[in-house]
């Protein structure tokens, strides 16, 4: 860490006292439930971070990607859960290279998957676990049903260099409980246990408590917090550790103020909300549009409008993509200076 430059905007704010208040709280939770703490690190992408993850109590992290991996793996993170079809020679080869050196599981979601797998582990001479990935609803990645999810685990666990290591879905919901239950007992007869049940996700993270099968828990968001979640209800405003200082660089017209903060700075995501982003001192703005450095903001509805020069807080819509696209951020604690802590995993998305 070394000690922030003044301040130029756009940049990320972050209070790291409400981070290590975030981190504690849900570990707290899961413990109090008996669900393990595997948190996604895709939303900081910060080391010194997953490192006050880890010594909270964390078994591990999640990355999604062997790059984010192999960044944490250099940072002294020992236990890593990649949830991702990984394909190709390639990164086969950095899996394998990476598995030599830390505790290391991943997921698969098709037999042709599962041999690339096995094929780069017998090569390697090394053992890798593999959870079987199922949709639970959001018709991304996963195999369909409890008969599908069986019949991968068999092929994962009779493939030499190949562990099968259980299921794991994302989002969760009531009906994930009940793709476990049958998938394990189709499973029963030949005595393959499901060691693992990871379930994932923010806003479904404070009900893990009411899943019977869940053994793992990754959450991401949880650590920043954003608009999104507030939305959802999973954090609440004085939860929310990260915002980006932008400055107001133009007013063209007496309802338009333009910021230094565009869509090389904000996420274009709308996550079901109206506009980019919450303006903390002027809450009843509408961020409408983004160029690529300009974040256009329409002021009409507030009672004061900001002029020229003028510093503004915006919480974002979504935090994750939002930390890969600064190359640091600025930490801030109470009675402190600030401190520069680089993004490290920011643009791993190979």
């Amino acid at each position: 860490m070394t000690r922030a430059d003044p301040l130029e905007t756009p940049a990320v704010i972050v209070d790291l006292d409400r981070v290590a208040e975030n981190i504690a709280r849900l570990q707290q939770y899961l413990d109090r439930h008996g669900i393990a703490n595997r948190p996604h690190i895709k939303t900081h992408k910060v080391p010194e971070i997953a490192h006050l993850q880890v010594e909270a109590g964390a078994v591990g992290i999640t990355c999604q990607k062997v790059s984010e991996a192999e960044v944490m793996a250099d940072a002294g993170i020992g236990d890593i859960f990649i949830p991702y079809n990984i394909l190709g020679v390639p990164k086969l080869e950095r899996l394998m290279r990476l598995a030599a050196r830390i505790r290391l599981s991943v997921t698969a979601d098709s037999t042709v998957t599962v041999q690339g797998y096995a094929e780069a582990a017998h090569a390697a001479g090394r053992e890798l676990t593999v959870l079987v990935e199922f949709d639970s609803g959001t018709r991304r990645c996963g195999v369909q049903s409890p008969h599908e999810a069986a019949a991968l685990a068999r092929v994962i666990a009779r493939s030499p260099g190949l562990h099968f290591g259980g299921l794991m879905t994302f989002p969760h919901n009531a009906a994930s409980d009940i793709f476990v239950r049958e998938t394990r007992a189709l499973l029963a007869a030949e005595d393959l246990a499901i060691e693992c049940v990871s379930y994932g996700g923010t806003p479904g993270v404070w009900a893990a408590h009411e899943r019977t099968e869940v053994t793992e828990y990754r959450a991401g968001t949880y650590v920043y917090g954003d608009r999104a979640m507030l939305k959802a209800g999973a954090m609440t405003p004085d939860q929310v550790a990260l915002s980006v200082v932008c400055t107001v660089v133009s007013r063209p017209t007496a309802e338009r103020g333009i910021l230094d903060g565009g869509s090389k700075t904000f996420s274009s995501d709308l996550m079901g909300l109206e506009g980019h982003g919450l303006i903390l001192q002027y809450p009843e703005a509408r961020f409408y549009g983004m160029s690529e450095e300009h974040g256009h903001v329409d002021f009409s509805a507030c009672e004061r409008r900001p002029v020229i020069g003028e510093r503004v807080t915006v919480i974002p819509n979504h935090v994750c993509p939002v930390s890969n696209l600064f190359d640091a951020i600025i930490g801030v604690r109470a009675g402190q200076d600030p401190v520069m802590l680089p993004v490290a995993a920011r643009g791993r998305v190979w």
